[in-house]
């Protein structure tokens, strides 16, 4: 018995403990009120890496509604796009794909070089766009936020929180629901190729219906991702794990934890905006790159593979062991 709970205490501190260690933002809310059920320094400066793409797409939705481009709006390759660093589609030069697929290309596949189509397509300039999503930023109150590309490739004057990462969150979700399906996608064809997502957890978590994964070196592995049962939806926010096994793991429980204390958390929590500031931080975001991708670490490497857990196991069943949560308040 006392070898088994402390084999329960290992498989716990394997869980959480990278987060203590490497200080990995984390945050849980429902996104139609705002309300909190947990957060974890939510206000630290981080590389979105590419959770930028969910700005990418908030913009494009708004350029599509305002009637500024069409669905069908070729998204032409330019020399730009084609020499963005992978994750990318590697179409040639001037061919094309229609403005909405390159929309669930980036969402689904991350392509780098398309994120840049799409940016140039709405914006008729990658930095006509950028200029874009900073004004986005500033109207969402996504106070903590500067973005200096449409992919998230590093670049250090790109950074983000997850508080601010939950406002984008939140209007994606309110604003634009006939668009939710692009976030739920598990594959998308396009040039007779199948892409799939690098979000495991919508194959893997009861209920996972969005949104977007992110890595690079720089940030670790990030996620936000959304989840519905019973009518119930929420969304969790991870930063900075070490591996998409423990990022998708602690989304997961993170989100079942919120699941089961749904009722109470949403009567008496507090609302994104409510959460308190904190008294002082580092105003650059965090660099986990020696961290995350070893002591050598110096040169850029892009999104890698998708984030799919070897064993392919259902990641409710993590949930469903009687092991301590982490505390909700």
């Amino acid at each position: 018995m006392l070898r088994r709970a402390f084999f329960c205490l290992v498989a716990v501190a394997a869980l959480f403990g990278p987060s203590a260690a490497i200080a990995s933002p984390a945050l849980v809310f429902e996104p139609y009120n705002g309300t909190v059920f947990y957060a974890e320094d939510p206000d630290t400066l981080w590389f979105p890496a590419s959770l930028t793409k969910m700005m990418t797409a908030y913009v494009a939705f708004h350029a599509l509604r305002n009637g500024e481009v069409k669905p069908d709006t070729p998204a032409i390759v330019t020399k730009n796009a084609l020499a963005q660093p992978p994750t990318k589609l590697g179409l040639p030069v001037g061919s094309s794909i229609p403005l909405e697929t390159a929309i669930r290309v980036i969402i689904v596949k991350s392509a780098n070089d398309v994120a840049v189509m799409v940016a140039e397509t709405v914006g008729g300039s990658e930095e006509a766009f950028i200029e874009r999503m900073n004004e986005a930023a500033k109207r969402l109150g996504m106070t903590s936020t500067q973005f200096a590309n449409p992919h998230g490739l590093p670049n250090e004057q790109q950074y983000t929180t997850a508080r601010d990462l939950g406002r984008l969150a939140r209007a994606l979700i309110i604003e634009f629901p006939e668009y939710a399906d692009i976030f739920s996608m598990k594959s998308v064809s396009v040039a007779k190729r199948e892409l799939r997502t690098h979000n495991g957890l919508l194959r893997t978590f009861n209920g996972a219906d969005g949104m977007k994964t992110g890595f690079i070196c720089h940030s670790g592995f990030n996620i936000v991702v959304s989840a519905t049962r019973d009518g119930r939806k929420l969304v969790a926010v991870v930063l900075g794990e070490k591996s998409t096994r423990i990022r998708n793991e602690r989304a997961a429980q993170l989100l079942e934890n919120g699941f089961k204390r749904y009722f109470w958390k949403s009567l008496f929590g507090t609302s994104l905006n409510g959460l308190p500031l904190p008294a002082d931080r580092d105003d650059r975001p965090v660099h986990l790159g020696k961290i995350i991708c070893g002591p050598n670490y110096g040169a850029i490497r892009p999104e890698l593979v998708p984030d799919l857990s070897p064993s392919q196991t259902p990641i409710t069943r993590l949930a469903d062991v009687p092991t301590p949560l982490p505390p909700l308040n």
